[in-house]
């Protein structure tokens, strides 16, 4: 799927202090910058840079201290609790501690976010669709056959695949992703960039991914920003290669390297 231009998420002169004092350096400092419908948006820098405030900015996880933010056409500053939770159940997330539920089965993780919906203001499923629903979207991510297991059970990659999956089985126009590859090993870090890339192709969800591997920006980003001590030092166009070469790339290199 080819970016519509649409902007699904605008930052317009955005900053955001944690600390009151007023000589504390912002975590973002006057970012201005547009996420395009349809795209795969890479969000890069130094630890420290802002990259993690950026996502739960457009979260609705915490609110500007000056500037506007406008997601999927809503003013995210004017929201209040209601319209926040409603705004989150259009998002899907995948943070870098998975936090899958050890007590309960792939197939009961997945199903969460749609039974909180149903809690907030969704309509209810019918056990029947809940279940279709869920069987769908771990077909989509590859674990049908672990559908029954329990995370203890799993791989590394096969957890994260879970908790994309889980962000993913309400179909939201927004999935944020952070370091959604790491710890990963090469192999498994392909899988999940084929679920990221086949999310916007298969899906047309919007992906926002804040990663330190640029590999990972080069394989499945369309634009990348980079951020540095809270500043948008450049947008990135990006030439990419195909993730699909990733596992042949690592095992040159340790053919190279190693005795």
């Amino acid at each position: 799927m080819v970016s519509t231009g649409t902007a699904i998420v605008e930052f317009q002169d955005v900053t955001k202090h944690h600390d009151a004092g007023s000589d504390a350096r912002p975590a973002l400092d006057g970012i201005s910058l547009s996420i395009r419908q349809g795209e795969i948006f890479g969000v890069i820098g130094e630890s420290g840079a802002g990259k993690t405030t950026l996502l739960e900015l457009i979260n609705g996880l915490t609110t500007p201290t000056s500037g506007s933010l406008t997601v999927q056409g809503v003013d995210v500053t004017r929201l209040r609790r209601r319209g926040l939770r409603r705004l989150r159940q259009g998002i899907g997330v995948v943070f870098q501690g998975i936090h899958l539920l050890s007590n309960r089965t792939v197939r009961a993780n997945v199903a969460l976010p749609l039974q909180l919906a149903h809690r907030g203001d969704g309509a209810a499923l019918t056990r029947a669709e809940e279940r279709g629903a869920v069987d769908e979207i771990l077909a989509f991510v590859g674990l049908s056959h672990r559908a029954d297991h329990f995370p203890a059970q799993l791989s590394g990659g096969e957890r994260q695949r879970v908790g994309l999956a889980r962000a993913l089985v309400s179909r939201p126009a927004l999935l944020l992703c952070d370091e959604p590859t790491s710890s990963l090993d090469a192999s498994t870090t392909a899988e999940i960039l084929r679920v990221l890339s086949d999310a916007r192709d298969k899906l047309g969800t919007t992906v926002v991914v804040i990663t330190h591997d640029l590999d990972v920006v080069k394989a499945i980003c369309d634009r990348a920003a980079l951020l540095e001590r809270g500043r948008l030092r450049e947008l990135i166009p990006v030439i990419k290669s195909d993730y699909r070469s990733l596992p042949t790339y690592y095992e040159q290199v340790k053919r190279e390297l190693m005795p």
